[in-house]
């Protein structure tokens, strides 16, 4: 058996687990978010989910009636990046939790967004940042609001604003000593080639 730790969605889940979700999706077909199809389709895969990542899949587009508070079956941890004087980077394609920690501690930390399976309406990231830098590349469309963050003696620069039409990510925590930079790519179209900023080539098919 590995010795590794178990990612929270692939914990198992219990019969009162279950019937709390679908004790959700009741409450969402009577709040008119769900038809009936819908809910009698989402509450046998509810039934038969083994994991929690199996069992949240039906509640991903329910987030005004989902329970998140600590302690409910639902709610589940944020995902964890930490870079401790050392550089992580994610981007291309990527699935993106609803939750994030962000951990920096004298690093370098990259998060392109542009490529990335978002299926949230909101995306709140959680920053604990001691020197270093982070870096976050939005898709168009995406907003961002980072008024919660507190900084001493540290910059948070956000380009982006709180924009409709797309995922919004929320963003609090603190900042020490360290740089947060939210912005969009812009984009040079030369005939068939498309250049990116930061540095990125792509041809037209």
């Amino acid at each position: 058996m590995s010795t590794e730790p178990i990612n929270p969605r692939d914990l198992r889940v219990s019969d009162a687990e279950r019937e709390h979700v679908v004790g959700i999706l009741q409450k969402a077909i009577g709040q008119g978010m769900l038809s009936l199809d819908e809910f009698t389709a989402r509450t046998d895969t509810a039934l038969a989910a083994k994991t929690r990542v199996e069992l949240n899949v039906v509640l991903v587009d329910l987030a005004g009636v989902v329970n998140r508070e600590p302690g409910s079956p639902t709610a589940m941890p944020p995902q964890e990046f930490r870079a401790v004087m050392s550089s992580i980077k994610r981007e291309g394609v990527w699935t993106v939790p609803r939750e994030m920690a962000v951990h920096n501690r004298m690093g370098s930390s990259e998060f392109d967004f542009t490529e990335a399976v978002i299926n949230h309406a909101e995306v709140h990231i959680r920053l604990e940042v001691l020197g270093g830098s982070v870096e976050m590349l939005l898709p168009d469309g995406a907003g961002c609001v980072s008024d919660e963050v507190s900084v001493i003696a540290g910059k948070v620069e956000n380009k982006v604003g709180a924009a409709r039409g797309g995922p919004l990510f929320v963003l609090t925590g603190r900042v020490k000593a360290g740089s947060v930079q939210i912005r969009r790519p812009s984009y040079i179209h030369i005939g068939s080639l498309t250049v990116r900023k930061p540095w990125k080539l792509s041809w037209d098919t």
